[in-house]
């Protein structure tokens, strides 16, 4: 991994305005607490809780949070030489990957037993679906689309904005037929069209966790999008965050 990050959206005065992507701000609807030990790999919402992967060689897990406490439900770890990287629920399965190791754990949503382990050849970084495919990234600027039975490989698109290539998409989240795509070591998520593979909105989240819980928490970036589909509700965490928050989206 490197520290570079993608251009700024629009950089380039040339390109016409209705190609550029929409730009959105936010409002905090609600804070949650969120265990500040948890380096936020993946996050689902899924049945009224929160599903996390964490990461982290000898601390990876995944775990079900009850939201309005932040308590731990039930937790599972993996073994100290995989990296725990992002989640998806498809159905009665959860997924997770592993940063380099090339697997791909699947266990059964509600006891977190072991199902079976699939393999791929990139790193891998972000995880969800659109109800009939897993989405995946692998922290380049290519998202990849895989079979839930057999995690084969069934296309794939390469994320552009009018800059060029988009880099570093790391954990991923499903919304209203659109990727939303956290935008590794930035304070940006892009939302993505997955039929072209072009960005059409970019989230500027800068600010969301205060200067105080910077200050008397170790914090790592933003990484962390769950989606409620009941009550179109959006949530964000960062690694080794204290807080998760409810967000709504402002243009």
């Amino acid at each position: 991994m490197c520290n570079q990050t993608p251009p700024l959206p629009g950089a380039d005065s040339e390109v016409e305005e209705s190609a550029l992507p929409s730009v959105y701000t936010y409002t905090i609807v609600n804070t949650y607490l969120h265990d500040p030990n948890a380096f936020t790999q993946g996050l689902v919402f899924e049945d009224g809780f929160f599903y996390e992967g964490t990461g982290n060689y000898g601390a990876s897990t995944i775990r079900k949070i009850m939201p309005a406490t932040g308590a731990v439900l039930a937790q599972k770890s993996i073994a100290s030489n995989f990296f725990g990287e992002g989640v998806a629920i498809f159905g009665d399965r959860l997924y997770q990957l592993t940063w380099k190791s090339g697997i791909c754990f699947v266990y059964d949503k509600n006891t977190f037993e072991l199902q079976v382990k699939f393999t791929y050849s990139t790193e891998g970084w972000g995880l969800t679906h659109d109800g009939e495919k897993l989405i995946m990234s692998d922290g380049t600027n290519i998202i990849y689309f895989r079979d839930p039975n057999t995690f084969r490989e069934i296309g794939r698109i390469e994320v552009t904005d009018s800059t060029g290539p988009v880099h570093y998409l790391n954990e991923l989240e499903y919304i209203k037929g659109q990727i939303f795509a956290n935008v590794w070591q930035t304070d940006r998520i892009a939302r993505i069209d997955p039929q072209s593979g072009r960005i059409t909105g970019w989230i500027n989240l800068t600010g969301i966790l205060s200067q105080t819980d910077r200050l008397h928490h170790r914090v790592g970036v933003l990484n962390g999008i769950a989606y409620d589909a009941a009550t179109d509700r959006i949530f964000v965490t960062g690694k080794w965050w204290p807080k998760l928050f409810e967000i709504k989206l402002v243009q």
